[in-house]
């Protein structure tokens, strides 16, 4: 049965272990040279190269897209096919049992995949574990791993979501008896899993970070407003360099989320528009006493965050989950396939 299994994905399973073995190879070729430079003084972010940044975002879209390619093509198919061709039915006429018809052919295709996709982002973290979290003072910077998006392309959650995918699968492959809708199905799914997870799921995975501070130009991380309706956002740091900040709002005196009063505008930079006396007249924005007269009206800053140092807490409780998740449909196609298939 294991020898059967193989020999029906052994095609696409070929191709993707050789396309992750030529991806091993150049992050391999490249990734020394970044530790390199991560060595030197200065910003690594500044020496990077225009080839460097496009490999390490193609990098990361590639581990974004694996587990989902994985579980619609590997997944989906696997027992829609047998029961859209009805070849299901020699099987179970012989000696094997339904049980071992799935377990193998759902065994054998799950760790082929969680071993491809492991391998791949075991290679991409090491690869991109110097450009995490990069910073230049004027040319931008790059996400840190804690992220949501970088956070789902790390560490060991892409293992937990190609199980998770290919399982998926399998269970709309019983259900619908057709591999193309159970494979459009699946990435539908998956997807929306996959936006569901960081916005309303992984927040609350750990107990986040609260702290609640008076204004300062020492704390300031940025300052956006809408002169023309007079709404202005400030931005305080963290003070946790690679944090994920889940919130980051301003409160008034009774702990409630308010708006920044009106006046403040007024310590704001004239905007482009201005006349040129006006612009001429800027120099170095002073917020110290307007930060001062916030501080006496009450005014604080409330952040939540997730700090960097709880990064492998929240990969293996996330991974955990969709693995549970991953044993509860698994579960179920089990149940259905002594069931009620035929």
């Amino acid at each position: 049965m294991i020898w059967l299994t193989w020999r029906q994905f052994r095609v696409q399973a070929a191709a993707v272990y050789a396309a992750v073995a030529a991806v091993a190879v150049l992050l391999a070729i490249t990734g020394p040279r970044l530790v390199d430079l991560a060595k030197l003084d200065g910003s690594i972010f500044d020496q990077l190269t225009s080839t460097d940044k496009n490999l390490f975002q193609a990098a990361t879209i590639l581990v974004a897209v694996a587990p989902a390619v994985i579980g619609a093509f590997w997944g989906a198919p696997m027992v829609a096919r047998e029961l859209e061709s009805g070849t299901h039915r020699l099987i179970w006429n012989q000696s094997v049992t339904r049980t071992r018809w799935l377990a193998t052919k759902l065994g054998v295709t799950t760790v082929a995949a969680a071993a491809v996709v492991g391998a791949l982002t075991l290679a991409v973290s090491w690869w991109s574990d110097p450009l995490d979290g990069a910073q230049s003072s004027s040319r931008g910077s790059i996400p840190s791993r804690m992220t949501p998006v970088t956070f789902a392309m790390r560490g060991i959650a892409p293992v937990g979501y190609t199980v998770f995918a290919v399982v998926l699968g399998v269970t709309l492959g019983i259900l619908i008896r057709r591999s193309l809708p159970a494979l459009a199905l699946t990435l539908a799914v998956f997807t929306f899993v996959q936006i569901a997870m960081p916005m309303w799921v992984r927040p609350h995975l750990a107990a986040p970070v609260e702290k609640t501070l008076t204004f300062s130009e020492e704390r300031m991380d940025g300052i956006r407003g809408d002169l023309e309706r007079s709404e202005v956002h400030i931005s305080l740091s963290t003070g946790s360099p690679g944090a994920w900040v889940l919130s980051n709002e301003t409160v008034d005196s009774t702990g409630r989320a308010a708006a920044v009063p009106g006046w403040f505008s007024d310590c704001l930079p004239p905007p482009p528009g201005a006349s040129s006396n006006d612009r001429a007249q800027v120099g170095p924005v002073d917020f110290g006493p307007c930060f001062t007269r916030l501080n006496d009206e009450g005014y604080r800053q409330h952040m939540a965050y997730h700090p960097a140092s709880q990064f492998w807490r929240l990969q293996w409780t996330e991974t955990a989950l969709y693995l549970a998740v991953s044993g509860l449909l698994a579960g179920f196609c089990f149940w259905w396939t002594r069931r009620r298939l035929s």
